[in-house]
């Protein structure tokens, strides 16, 4: 949650869990965290927590990397990260004022 600012919503959707669940701890059965949390150890390592919270809701080339999680696409959020990983975060310029 701390690392991409998800919202107790947001994880829940993503891990398939209901609220009392993450409250107790009781996320053993929840396969993906281990993976997540692997998956994001290494995207820290070049990426500091600001900016993987800013871009986890930045539009990418598909959709939003949130996005990818809540509907529990972890293939496209690894995907993701893996463009993260090669090109860095871009932030591109919005529109100018003329």
């Amino acid at each position: 949650m701390d690392v991409l600012g998800l919202s107790e919503d947001e994880l829940c959707q993503t891990l398939a869990v209901d609220p009392l669940m993450v409250i107790s701890g009781q996320l053993h059965h929840a396969t993906e965290l281990p993976i997540l949390l692997d998956l994001l150890a290494e995207a820290r390592e070049r990426v500091s927590a600001p900016a993987l919270r800013r871009w986890v809701r930045t539009s990418g080339p598909t959709v939003a990397p949130i996005e990818a999680l809540v509907r529990r696409d972890f293939a496209a959020f690894e995907d993701a990260l893996s463009e993260l990983e090669r090109r860095g975060f871009v932030v591109r310029g919005g529109r100018g004022a003329g």
